[in-house]
């Protein structure tokens, strides 16, 4: 395929998929300008990313620092997220590179986050595990109160919100359940924490994009519906 025949195709797609947000948008009688769509483009090269920018996509998001060290500066623009986990020997590259980390899951990588951000902001929001899928990282709700109080008294990273990973192969029904109490535990800690700008809530991705921007999504991650069927990862 040509390069203009790839770039035709992917403005088609993001054109598509924001459609689909503002679709459910209005359904859910929210606005589509509350909705940051995040580009997935993990495995995806440089100039395939650059099509994604020229076609209006502003942020993107990588599963893998050490990739992303590779491919930012090839792109040369947008806002980046890191929506993978994160090893903490990997965490100072990480406040350089990335806007929002969406992968945080414990009081050690808080810490480390903070002892290497010199002085830097570094926004970040807590991971949530609410499906009990080991696999799909983060913490227990449980422990959420305390890590983010952790966040709060400990560090100078700013706390945006919270993120997590629906159920897989499941129903509408399944998925809004988990994604409203995700909504549910980020209401309850912006009453416990004031002082913190707790709004986001980064869910939804190409399956359960839908039931996620009905339950109150502010950033959906999105990488098949836009980019296609990912290529395999290098050394794979």
């Amino acid at each position: 395929m040509t390069q203009a025949k790839v770039a035709a195709r992917i403005a088609a797609q993001v054109a598509a998929v924001r459609g689909r947000i503002a679709s459910v948008c209005r359904e859910a009688d929210r606005s589509p300008d509350s909705v940051t769509l995040v580009a997935v483009c993990k495995t995806f090269d440089a100039g395939t990313v650059k099509h994604g920018l020229a076609a209006g996509l502003a942020d993107f998001g990588e599963n893998r620092v050490q990739e992303a060290q590779a491919k930012i500066p090839q792109v040369g623009g947008g806002r980046w997220h890191l929506v993978g986990r994160l090893q903490r020997n990997k965490a100072r590259s990480a406040t350089r590179l990335f806007s929002l980390i969406h992968s945080v899951d414990s009081e050690r990588l808080a810490h480390r986050l903070e002892s290497v951000r010199d002085d830097r902001p570094c926004d970040v929001l807590i991971q949530v595990n609410l499906t009990g899928a080991e696999m799909q990282g983060g913490i227990e709700p449980a422990e959420l109160a305390r890590l983010a109080a952790v966040l709060d008294r400990e560090t100078g990273l700013t706390l945006r919100g919270l993120m997590t990973i629906g159920p897989m192969g499941t129903d509408q029904q399944t998925s809004r359940a988990c994604f409203r109490r995700l909504r549910e535990l980020r209401d309850a800690l912006r009453v416990r924490l004031p002082n913190q700008p707790i709004a986001e809530l980064s869910m939804g991705m190409t399956d359960d994009l839908d039931p996620a921007l009905v339950e109150g999504a502010t950033i959906v991650r999105v990488g098949r519906a836009i980019f296609g069927a990912r290529s395999p990862a290098p050394g794979s």
